[in-house]
């Protein structure tokens, strides 16, 4: 299976969230770009976030936070 956008958006999404304090969560406006409110939509339906809009990570959420969070830190990490 290879990323798609939908995918990709909602990565995006997971790696906004601050994991070092999981009683932070995070706001989806209803005015934010359409693709960034579906992903939102489709990770709460996943059930990794408990609002439609984003709110908080659920506790499967937090796993794949941090597991998507380390993924980036890994990639993003330039040699050196």
């Amino acid at each position: 299976m290879l990323y798609n956008q939908d995918l990709l958006e909602e990565l995006n999404v997971l790696s906004r969230y601050n994991l070092t304090s999981l009683q932070e969560g995070i706001k989806i406006h209803h005015d934010a770009a359409p693709e960034v409110v579906a992903a939102a939509r489709r990770l709460f339906e996943k059930g990794l976030v408990d609002h439609q809009d984003g709110g908080y990570l659920t506790h499967l959420g937090v796993e794949v936070a941090e597991k998507v969070q380390s993924v980036l830190t890994i990639l993003c990490t330039e040699e050196k």
